[in-house]
């Protein structure tokens, strides 16, 4: 009979919002943030970090929470896509998104917007290599891309006059 798997108790902040869990040292983020807090806006895609799908900002910065363990989030700040529009209001770059075409299945979408927020939270106007670089470790097997770089200029210049 296989060993009990003890659990362990994290704090995070998700979305603006405190959460008290008790998980299993193997839970990865993913799991966490779409089984335990039921936000389906975090894809599973490839489990590998290739696809990018399940990105997620955590404390700023942009990870593939398919390869994060959940009790690595102890103490973290979460943002996923859900946490973008504030007041019913969607975020600028969610607006762009859909405004410059820049998705089609919108598998993919949710990681592109949560790149884009981490780009432009360091960088208000982007070049083209810059915004290619942020968004290589996203592949969107829709769009061709033209029209995401579309979107993520359209966002910068939107969230300059913010």
């Amino acid at each position: 009979m296989p060993d009990v798997i003890e659990k362990v108790a994290i704090k995070l902040t998700v979305n603006g919002k405190p959460h008290s869990l008790t998980v299993e040292p193997r839970m990865l983020l993913v799991e966490l943030i779409r089984e335990a807090l039921d936000l389906t806006g975090t894809h599973v895609g490839c489990d590998t970090t290739y696809c990018g799908a399940c990105t997620v900002l955590m404390n700023g910065a942009a990870v593939k929470s398919c390869t994060v363990f959940a009790v690595q989030a102890d103490d973290s700040q979460i943002m996923t896509v859900e946490g973008l529009e504030k007041d019913g209001q969607l975020h600028p770059i969610q607006k762009a998104f859909g405004d410059a075409y820049g998705l089609q299945c919108g598998y993919c979408t949710p990681g592109l917007m949560l790149s884009t927020a981490q780009l432009l939270s360091q960088n208000k106007q982007p070049s083209e290599k810059e915004m290619r670089k942020v968004i290589a470790g996203n592949t969107c097997r829709c769009t061709g891309y033209q029209n995401i770089l579309k979107a993520i200029q359209m966002a910068a210049q939107s969230m300059k006059g913010a």
